[in-house]
Parts: structure tokens; C-alpha cells; sequence
């Protein structure tokens, strides 16, 4: 064999990494770990532990405390009785411990990555390059966030007492970034890593006491499902950060519905992957090699669906198939390989599960004849074409190295297509034209996009969901307000129920009757009869018939859901003319203020000047949100790359308001307009004592260029048709101010797709309160944040 062929047929040889020391770790603990809590190792309650294996040999590398609920009750207490000094000590102080135990990540870099790649099956290049220098990287950034604190965060507080639950696939970065936003922000810990997966957390333990980290601030429980579900349900935490499946957030929130407890989800997703015909396509080649066999494929935000544009599918899957030929399936402590073993039989039998099925469905399932490990749990590199969207392999997240592909022809064909999912994590955009990808990039229902590019991660850059992916955000400022309350909340006292008092027929009306006059719903522009026939009296403050307003159902909510649902021009209008809207409706509300007062004091019997009040903060409110309509701008966020992230604050859908009883004019308009000024369509109910108020005011908006469908108003018994909207699949949000019992059906409700809610819990909000009701607090209510990642110049 000569020079040239010797060169033509290089390969990589084995180049293993060296795990001695990691061994030695794991013999000197005697490969038998116990809970942390408190600041030191604690045998579990009831003296059971479980193995923990290495998924590429299957041998045993440690077995593990299983917790129960009484290690949880213990890790919670000494999280409680932390909480107060760790809040109270100050950003500086915090900001030093988190700063200390990002340099002892870096001075341990090696030996975490290692036990990572053991504990996890994933390749050592990545444990090593991107893993490890992304956890150190959330604690120097958070350490600067807690030493920013009283700055950039005035009139918040710590939440408390937080509990997290966290996935086996990337086990010490999803810790830190929990963890580092969650101390930084003053709340104390308690962590649940994934059973398969609990070793680099127990390694980081001993780093947290290095560090000094005071006792109880930092609590790491490990165990099974049983444990993480003890966590969520202890009535002493505060705050609930999961990672992990859509069905099992779904039990979460329900769980906790009623309870107050915060709760943030970043659950699964299906992400596109879409190129058109004028991308780079070797770049888009190994584009996807990131997107879909990184870490086996294991990802929640990974490019599992790929969108071709006809014109180039042909030549796309070609140069796909050669270079999935020559990918390398191996140890993951061999630096040469790119596909590392799948963390458990389990997981691997649910990703062969799911292409034999696709399979059967008609799709054709391609795989290279790279060579596969003769031990451990491995999968092959897989594609999957010629397939429609209704195909499982389609739908359903596989997590695992699996892609799907499918074309499409135009541009907005690519754009429905990449939408037509229940998730909404990620999505990636290739196009030399960067005008069409800005163009289509803001168009995707995700909470990220990278613009060719993918899987780019970092501190700075807020990560999170839309739709069934989950709700908040992690990363960025966006992220740290997951972990804080307005320390107004605390304050809040329980609504008082205002009920519907009896009529009092008047027995002195004589002569001819007057001219009835029933208050209709408002939908799609037009005043619509109620679809039931029915009517409802409204009692004045006295007892006497104001009016009488439509009693809608649920056929009343279907039709203003729909008006809302075509309504999609106002959130593609621009931030200014929604401000000029906003105005419109102030002034001629302005020309109307004596009539609403009147009708203010009518029906609730408050003095002239205190009705009066009422209407005037109603249009300092509204003047309030026109002018954060043009000014609630996002970020432009400069993670350590050659490139830009974008934070663009996007309308979150339709969006459903339950208004309270109290102040009902100004609370109706202080919930109305920041929807409005986000670019909201909204279908409302009125309060239920006092809908009049908000029949009136419909009046304004036919006046006030206020386009069809952007507000539908529906009258009727309030929490009855909080519940349709709570059930109801086109609802994006419901904000719900009333009883804590409707609360908890709302928010367990809620939680079959995953809608935003924002409800009181049976709470009074002082609407006259700017705290309470007008700004940032609210705005960030009505919005979510989508990060688009734009790299710049010559990457090579």
C-alpha cells in the first residue's frame, strides 16, 4: 500500500481516557453514596439504595440512597432553616460562594467529565468541551446576577424553599442550571437527580463543601420517581423546577395546583430543522449532526424533524447518508467517537419501540453500516423518510438518534409544517438568506431559534418552551425572575366574595313600560345575543335591576375563541400603532368619564370621588401600557460567540381574563391592556357583580379602532366559563381572579396543553396599586420570550 492510499484510508484510532482516578473516587466512597443533606451524607430512612450502571458495559459503578419521604421532610427542614441567612447575608456574599464553586468546577473539570461520560454514555469530547465549561459558566454569570441583585431585581424577594427534579441526560448541567439561578437569587435546595444518573451531583456535594457552602442551602436527594414526587408535594416548598417529560409535568402541575406553589416546566419537544434550497449545505449537514446525534440524540431541544425544500431534498439526504456512514459508535471514553451508549435498556427499547411503529406506518427507515459495540446499550444513527405528519415518528418525541425527514415547497409551507406540533422547545433555520430566515424565525411557535446553527447554549441566553415544551425560562434575566416574588405578594389578603344580591321588584313603577334593553356579548367586532337565550339581572348597589346582561356557555366561549384565533393581524401590527389604539381608547373613555363614574356609584354605591378616581386610574392605565407598548423592547443578549442572541418578547395567543369584583372597572382595564399591548387577542369575562361596567365599555372599543376579534367579551357566571376557557385547546393563557377552589380547577385543568396561567388564589390585588397592577410585573405575564440566536462573518 502506498503514501496515497495510506492517506486515503486514515481512520481514527482508539483514544481512550483515563479513568483511574474517577475509580479511585468511587472505591474510596466504597462505591455506596447516601444522601447530602444539611451539609453532610445521610443514610436513607429506610436503609434501601439502588445500583447505578455504566450504560456502555453495563458493569456497576455505585449503588445509590433511594430517598423517601422522610429524607425529603429532613432535607426540606434544613433548607428551611437555612433560607433566612442565606437571603439575609446579601448578593455580595452569595455572589463569592457561587464565584467559588465555579473555579472548583474548572479545577476539577477533568475528573467530572469523566464520571459524567460513566454515569451518563454520552462521548467524553462532549462531557468535556461543552458540558463542564457551560456549568461553569452558569455559576460565574449567576455569581454576577446575585452581586446585581438590589440593583436590577428592586421589590423582589427570594421564594423560599425550591425543590427540582432534573433528567438523566445532561445530569450536571441541568444542576447548575437550577441551581445557580435559584442561590444566587436567595432561595435554598432541594435537588433530585434522575436515578440513573446521580454520581456527578454527589462529586459536586463534596465541591459545595469545599466551598463552604453553609449547611442546608444546597440538599441533593437521589432516588426514583417515588422521591421526586414527595419533593413536589411537600407542603413546605415553595417552588417547583422540573426537567423532563411533557406526561410527567402534567402530573406535576396538577399536583400542585391550588397549592401557590410557582412552578416552572421545560419538558419535551419535536424541533424542526428546516433548510431551504439556498442554504450551505455541507453546513447544514453537520448542522445536523449536532442537532440529532449529539448526546445519542438524547435532547430535548433536538433538530429531530427535518424540513427539506423539494428542490434540494435529493442531494440533502445523499449527503446525509455519507456522513452518517461515517459516523464512530464507541466508548464514550474514547475521545475519537461521536455516538456514545443510550443511558438504559429502557430507554433504548422505547426508541426501537417507536421506528418499528413508524415503520409500520409507511415510513422508510434507512441506518448506515457503521460499526456497532458487540456490549452495552447502543443504537444506531437512523433516518426516516417518506413520511406524513400523522406518522408516530412524526409526532412523538423519540430521544434518541433519530431523525425524521420530510419536504416541503414554499416558505410558509415550511413555516406551518415546523408549527404543526403540540411542542414548541427549539427550532433551527438555514438560509444564505438572512433576510428570509429573520423573516420566518419569529414565525416559529419555540421558545429558541438558531439561525444556521444549532444547539448553541449559554448563561445569558434565556432557554424554555411554548406550548406542551413547558413555560419559564432558565438563563438570562428572564431566568432569574423564575426564582423571585414580588415581596408585595406575601402581603396580599383573601379576596371578600361579593354576591349577587336578590332584586328588589319595585312595586311603584306605573304607567307605560320603558324600552328593555339587554346587554349583549361582544364578538368579533359585533354585539352578539347570547347562543342560549338566557339572560341575567344585575343588581345596583341597592338591590334594584340596573340591567340585565347575556348568560353565555359554552357555544358563546367556542365563537369568541374563534374570533380570537383570526384575529392574528394584531400581533404582526407594529408596537406603535398598538400604542396609538391604546391611546385612542384612553381619550375616548376621557370624553365618557362622568358616564362611567355614574355608573360606577350606581352599581356599587361609591362616593362620587371615589368613582371618579376609579375611571381616571383606569385611563392613566391605559396610558401606562400604550406607552410600554413600544418600549417593552427585550434584549440583545452577547453570549461568548461571533454573533448575537436576540430576547424578542412575543404575544403569547388568545388569551383568556376572569376579572375580579374589586375596583372592576380598573382592574378589567389594568388585566385588559397589557394583553393588548403585547399583542394579545383576548376573550373576557366581566366581573360577575358588575358586568355592566364592561358591557358599557364596548361601546369605547367600537369607537376606538379597535380591529374584529382582538377583544370578545362573554357575560354569564364568571367560573363556569373560566373552566370552558381552562379546558378549551386554542387557549394559549387564562388569567382567573376569584375563589382558590376554581384556582386549583383552573391551573389542574390547564395542565392538559400546558397553558400559561396567571390566577389570584382566592388573593385581593389592590388595583390602585401600581406594584400590583401596572408595569413590568404584568407585561412579563403577558408575553413570552423567544431568543434567536444569529451568528455572524466566517465560522470557519
Amino acid at each position: 500500500m502506498d503514501l496515497i492510499e495510506k492517506y486515503q484510508q486514515l481512520d481514527y484510532g482508539p483514544a481512550p481516557e483515563n479513568a483511574s482516578k474517577v475509580h479511585t473516587w468511587l472505591s474510596e466512597h466504597e462505591q455506596k453514596f447516601n444522601h447530602f443533606i444539611n451539609g453532610q451524607w445521610h443514610e436513607p430512612s429506610d436503609k434501601s439504595w439502588f445500583a447505578s450502571n455504566n450504560p456502555a458495559t453495563g458493569e456497576l459503578l455505585a449503588e445509590v440512597a433511594q430517598g423517601s419521604s422522610d429524607d425529603v421532610d429532613a432535607a426540606v427542614k434544613a433548607a428551611r432553616k437555612a433560607q433566612k441567612d442565606w437571603a439575609g447575608m446579601g448578593g455580595h456574599q452569595r455572589a463569592r460562594y457561587l464565584y467559588a464553586l465555579a473555579r472548583l468546577v474548572q479545577k476539577h473539570s477533568r475528573k467530572l467529565a469523566v464520571l459524567e461520560s460513566l454515569d451518563n454514555g454520552k462521548p467524553i469530547r462532549e462531557t468535556r468541551d461543552i458540558d463542564i465549561p457551560l456549568i461553569a459558566r452558569h455559576f460565574y454569570h449567576h455569581a454576577g446576577w446575585a452581586q446585581l441583585m438590589d440593583e436590577e431585581f428592586p421589590g423582589y424577594e427570594a421564594m423560599g424553599v425550591v425543590g427540582q427534579v432534573i433528567p438523566w441526560n445532561f445530569p450536571l448541567l441541568m444542576m447548575a442550571w437550577k441551581i445557580a439561578p435559584a442561590l444566587a437569587a436567595g432561595n435554598t435546595v432541594i435537588i433530585k437527580p434522575a436515578e440513573f444518573t446521580s454520581l456527578t451531583l454527589l462529586m459536586f456535594a463534596e465541591l459545595a463543601m469545599e466551598a463552604g457552602l453553609p449547611k442546608g442551602v444546597l440538599n441533593i436527594v437521589t432516588g426514583d420517581g417515588r422521591t421526586g414526587a414527595a419533593i413536589v408535594e411537600h407542603k413546605d416548598v415553595d417552588k417547583i423546577a422540573f426537567t423532563g417529560s411533557t406526561d410527567v409535568g402534567r402530573i406535576i402541575r396538577r399536583s400542585v395546583a391550588g397549592s401557590g406553589k410557582s412552578l416552572t416546566l421545560e419538558l419535551g419537544g419535536k424541533s424542526p430543522f428546516i433548510v431551504f434550497e439556498d442554504a450551505d449545505l455541507d453546513s447544514a449537514v453537520e448542522g445536523l449532526v449536532d442537532a440529532i446525534w449529539f448526546n445519542q440524540g438524547q435532547v430535548c431541544c433536538a433538530g429531530s424533524r427535518l424540513l427539506m425544500q423539494e428542490g434540494i431534498a435529493e442531494r440533502l439526504v445523499a449527503k446525509i447518508k455519507d456522513r452518517m456512514e461515517h459516523l464512530r459508535l464507541g466508548s464514550p471514553l474514547d475521545k475519537s467517537i461521536d455516538i456514545g451508549a443510550i443511558v438504559d435498556q429502557s430507554q433504548r427499547d422505547r426508541i426501537d419501540e417507536i421506528v418499528q411503529q413508524g415503520a409500520k406506518e409507511g415510513a422508510e427507515v434507512w441506518q448506515p453500516a457503521c460499526p456497532m459495540p458487540d456490549t452495552g446499550c447502543y443504537y444506531p444513527p437512523t433516518l426516516m423518510t417518506e413520511l406524513s405528519t400523522a406518522n408516530i415518528a412524526a409526532r412523538e418525541e423519540i430521544f434518541g438518534p433519530v431523525l425524521v425527514a420530510m419536504t416541503f415547497r414554499t416558505q410558509q409551507e415550511a413555516i406551518e409544517l415546523a408549527n404543526n406540533s403540540r411542542y414548541g422547545l427549539a427550532a433551527s433555520v438555514w438560509s444564505e438568506n438572512i433576510n428570509r430566515a429573520l423573516e420566518v424565525a419569529p414565525k416559529l411557535k419555540s421558545g429558541v431559534v438558531w439561525i444556521n446553527s444549532t444547539n448553541l447554549f449559554d448563561a445569558a441566553v434565556g432557554f424554555g418552551g411554548y406550548r406542551e415544551s413547558g413555560f419559564g425560562r432558565e438563563g438570562g434575566k428572564e431566568g432569574m425572575y423564575a426564582y423571585l416574588k414580588p415581596s408585595f405578594e406575601r402581603k396580599l389578603k383573601a379576596a371578600k366574595p361579593q354576591p349577587m344580591p336578590k332584586i328588589k321588584l319595585d312595586s311603584n313603577v306605573v304607567g307605560i313600560p320603558g324600552v328593555d334593553r339587554t346587554a349583549k356579548h361582544y364578538i368579533g367586532g359585533k354585539q352578539a345575543r347570547p347562543d342560549g337565550g338566557n339572560s341575567i339581572e344585575v343588581a345596583d348597589h341597592q338591590g334594584h335591576l340596573a340591567g340585565i346582561v347575556g348568560e353565555g356557555n359554552y357555544k358563546d366561549i367556542r365563537n369568541a375563541v374563534e374570533a380570537a384565533s383570526k384575529a392574528t393581524g394584531w400581533a404582526s401590527t407594529s408596537h406603535h400603532n398598538r400604542a396609538q389604539i391604546l391611546y385612542y381608547i384612553a381619550e375616548n373613555l376621557g370624553y365618557r368619564a362622568q358616564e362611567f363614574a355614574d355608573r360606577i356609584r350606581q352599581l356599587s354605591g361609591a362616593s362620587k370621588e371615589a368613582a371618579m378616581d376609579e375611571v381616571n386610574a383606569a385611563i392613566e392605565r391605559l396610558f401606562t401600557y400604550a406607552a410600554w407598548a413600544d418600549k417593552y423592547d427585550g434584549r440583545a443578549h452577547t453570549p461568548p460567540m461571533r454573533g448575537i442572541a436576540l430576547a424578542m418578547n412575543e404575544p403569547i395567543g388568545v388569551l383568556g381574563i376572569a376579572c375580579p369584583d374589586e375596583s372592576p372597572f380598573l382592574a378589567m382595564i389594568s388585566l385588559l391592556a397589557p394583553a393588548l399591548a403585547m399583542g394579545n387577542r383576548v376573550v373576557l369575562l366581566p366581573s360577575e357583580r358588575y358586568p355592566l361596567l364592561t358591557t358599557d365599555f364596548y361601546q369605547i372599543l367600537e369607537t376606538s379602532d379597535v380591529p374584529a376579534g382582538v377583544v370578545n367579551i362573554v357575560t354569564a357566571h364568571k367560573d363556569t366559563l373560566a373552566m370552558t376557557l381552562a379546558k378549551h385547546d386554542n387557549v394559549d393563557a387564562l388569567w382567573y381572579f376569584g375563589s382558590n377552589d376554581t384556582c386549583t380547577a383552573i391551573e389542574t385543568e390547564a395542565a392538559w396543553n400546558m397553558k400559561r396561567t396567571w390566577v389570584s388564589y382566592g388573593k385581593a390585588y389592590d388595583w390602585h396599586n401600581r406594584k400590583h397592577s401596572a408595569g413590568e410585573y404584568v407585561l412579563r405575564k403577558a408575553c413570552e420570550v423567544k431568543n434567536i440566536w444569529i451568528p455572524w462573518g466566517d465560522m470557519a
